[in-house]
């Protein structure tokens, strides 16, 4: 049998020596700093939107209820969320889209986890499982990662934001978008898909002005001054502008859509396009091996299976509304407990069916 290149054999080493052996270590120790760092900020968001769930539960078992940022927990899980975003932006600046954007599965695996402890949900078999497949992938990502260890200078920025392939690329994005925008728009097609596809688009552009930013503030703060050339401030206004549409569209999935259904989709929409545009724009893996890239597509593929499988079939759980004994009701032969209905306008009476419970009531 053939020997594998010098480059293959180095990644299959890399596989079965771990990330933390002397020689992967040296040599990824930079991005190593972003993956860690983007674990963190996301297992962070995991506990800011536990806290912020146990703020409205709390303040929805209260006899007058009070609006929910008037609550000092409400807030702590927002701090809690601004710190982890903010942890996610700094990754950014150390390590490559096509690492950090993944690593966002950390964020399904600890709602899960935490939301057993503290809001006493059951833990299903499911959970276990979607977490281990996530975590899996989640090793091979960091394993099989493409080093990229240019400083992304903002020289470097203005020359990719010209190259042929990311115009291609945006002109391809642009016609997409505007395709989806007339569905939404004048056909009132509000397919989840249609939805996530447009935020996925846009986020696109967001991972790319995001590790720009980042990465230019990074070097800045080195001592090599970036922030003095234009290029900084677009893609700063390119950030804000693609994060606020992106907010839009995605609240609208939400809204129209339960949890359970848009936080998996989304994932792999956004995942796939971060993975994409990092590709395109960065070169990410450009000289990566033919045996590195399918160890980390896999990796992808089983975090996205885990993440699938713990939202399957999971459920949007509400307040335990204690069943109301009635005892004997005039004109009925039916004594028993009944459950009101908190989703209608009767809340609390009994049903509009019969006149003369009607008049009872």
């Amino acid at each position: 049998m053939g020997t594998l290149p010098v480059s293959e054999q180095a990644a299959w080493n890399a596989f079965f020596e771990g990330p933390l052996s002397s020689p992967w270590y040296s040599k990824h120790k930079t991005q190593l700093l972003g993956v860690l760092l983007a674990a963190a900020s996301n297992l962070l968001i995991s506990v800011s939107l536990c806290v912020q769930k146990c703020a409205h539960l709390r303040l929805a078992c209260q006899t007058e209820p009070k609006p929910y940022y008037t609550s000092k927990l409400w807030w702590c899980g927002i701090i809690l969320l601004g710190l982890g975003e903010v942890g996610n932006f700094t990754a950014y600046g150390f390590a490559p889209i096509a690492l950090v954007a993944p690593v966002g599965c950390i964020s399904v695996i600890g709602s899960a986890f935490i939301s057993v402890l503290f809001l006493k949900q059951t833990m299903r078999a499911a959970d276990i499982l979607g977490g281990t497949l996530a975590v899996a992938g989640t090793y091979l990502l960091v394993t099989f990662a493409p080093n990229v260890p240019q400083e992304l200078t903002a020289r470097r920025v203005q020359n990719n934001l010209v190259s042929w392939p990311f115009l291609v690329y945006v002109i391809l994005e642009i016609i997409i978008f505007c395709i989806l925008l007339y569905f939404y728009k004048r056909k009132a097609v509000k397919h989840i898909v249609v939805l996530l596809m447009m935020v996925a688009l846009l986020a696109s552009l967001t991972v790319i002005a995001v590790k720009a930013v980042a990465s230019m503030i990074t070097l800045s703060v080195k001592g090599k001054m970036q922030l003095t050339y234009p290029v900084f401030y677009i893609m700063l206004i390119l950030m804000a502008t693609s994060c606020v549409f992106q907010v839009k569209f995605l609240n609208q999935a939400t809204h129209l859509y339960e949890a359970t259904a848009v936080v998996p989709i989304n994932f792999v929409f956004f995942t796939t396009n971060a993975i994409i545009s990092g590709v395109i724009f960065y070169q990410e893996f450009q000289s990566a091996a033919l045996l590195s890239v399918f160890m980390f597509l896999f990796g992808c593929l089983l975090s996205f299976l885990g993440v699938f499988v713990i939202a399957r079939n999971k459920k949007e759980e509400h307040l335990q509304v204690p069943y109301i004994d009635c005892g004997h009701i005039p004109g009925q032969k039916l004594t028993g407990k009944i459950q009101p209905d908190s989703y209608s306008s009767c809340y609390g009476t009994l049903n509009n069916e019969d006149d003369s419970v009607k008049t009872q009531s």
